[in-house]
């Protein structure tokens, strides 16, 4: 059997931290900004741990199986 591959768009979405967690970047900063209060806009910069829900999905996709 040939390798399986890493799925490229979730490996472009998501990143494994040092130790392991699964981090991703926040939704609504791509456009209609303007409403937006740059206090909000300042907070979808951070990342967040991926929801314990998605973490099975995303890591097999991550690592190919």
């Amino acid at each position: 059997m040939p390798k399986m591959k890493t799925h490229k768009g979730t490996a472009k979405r998501f990143r494994r931290t040092g130790t392991g967690k699964i981090m991703r970047a926040k939704a609504f900063k791509s456009h209609i900004l303007t409403k937006k209060t740059t206090k909000r806009k300042r907070g979808f910069r951070q990342e967040q741990e991926l929801a314990a829900a998605d973490r099975k999905v995303v890591t097999q996709r991550l690592a190919g199986n």
